[in-house]
């Protein structure tokens, strides 16, 4: 196809719309009228001969050939994003904006607090981060890093190790003189127990609490489930049962009794993962060395 019928102009409306799935909501954010937006999109659709856009009294819904026109608009203006941030970068020190994703609880927890040494020690650079319980897309640029809870699944992507998060299992000392505390695992059938709910992050063995000691392999039900480990644990506070949360979480033990504390716990891998094409961003390459030391001192999630 000729740069006449498919000019940047009209693939960057394209896109807007396409993500927006309305004229209008494209136009906020590209600051340009509905009618503009519009007559881009007819002009483009006009030079292909072929409809990129369903109409209907609710918005807009992709063709097949608008899927896969999007599709391909994505991919180059990710790439277009990525390249972009990498020359923004000067051979002397990093520069420009860094998209960390991670958990929710991780993130607020123990990452987030720590960002302001980051930031003092690295002030060309930027951090939007990201605090999502499900897997951006590293590929499709959804973000530039990410810290996660278990090995990524695509192979094109870099990994560091960065360590293990271990867990305990805590009570409230007013749960534990009115229901007394488990002896053994298999006494935790017997307990309230706080779990983690149907959505749950992709953390392995999250409601290991719930099985451990299961001799017919049905899990446990929680007395309360809830899809937020600093809800778990404000619950445990509260003395409504008792639950397992990771040590990051768990920087002031005042109030808190520990269960089975002889019982081994499952740990969870932590990864630094981000695309190949960036392994040579410094950027990615300055946050992952202060991550790596963030974790090797002493209020590290590692114990």
């Amino acid at each position: 196809m000729t740069g006449q019928k498919m000019d940047w102009d009209k693939l960057r409306v394209f896109h807007a719309v396409a993500e927006a799935g309305s004229f209008t909501h494209a136009g906020d954010t590209l600051n340009l009228s509905q009618s503009a937006v519009s007559r881009q999109i007819s002009a483009l659709e006009e030079a292909l001969a072929v409809p990129l856009f369903h109409r209907h009294a609710r918005g807009l819904i992709l063709t097949e050939q608008g899927e896969a026109l999007n599709r391909t608009v994505r991919d180059v203006f990710a790439k277009l994003a990525m390249t972009e941030a990498l020359l923004a970068e000067s051979k002397e020190k990093p520069a420009g904006r860094l998209k960390v994703t991670t958990t929710h609880s991780f993130g607020v927890a123990w990452l987030a607090p720590r960002l302001k040494t980051f930031l003092h020690q690295h002030q060309d650079v930027t951090v939007s981060l990201l605090l999502d319980d499900t897997d951006l897309d590293l590929a499709m640029r959804e973000a530039d890093v990410a810290i996660r809870m278990h090995p990524p699944r695509q192979p094109d992507l870099v990994q560091r190790h960065l360590g293990e998060i271990r867990s305990q299992i805590w009570a409230s000392p007013d749960y534990a003189k009115a229901n007394g505390l488990p002896e053994t695992v298999e006494d935790l059938d017997n307990h309230k127990l706080i779990l983690f709910g149907d959505r749950k992050p992709p953390v392995p063995d999250v409601n290991w609490l719930g099985e451990i000691g299961r001799k017919d392999g049905i899990p446990r039900r929680g007395v309360l489930e809830v899809n937020s480990l600093q809800a778990v644990l404000a619950c445990v506070r509260a003395g409504i049962g008792i639950g397992t949360v990771p040590d990051y979480l768990v920087q002031d033990q005042t109030g808190l009794v520990a269960v089975l504390p002889e019982v081994k716990k499952p740990s969870i891998d932590m990864y630094f993962v981000y695309p190949e094409e960036l392994r040579n961003s410094k950027r990615v390459s300055v946050f992952r060395d202060f991550l790596v030391n963030s974790i090797a001192e002493r209020n590290g999630p590692t114990r």
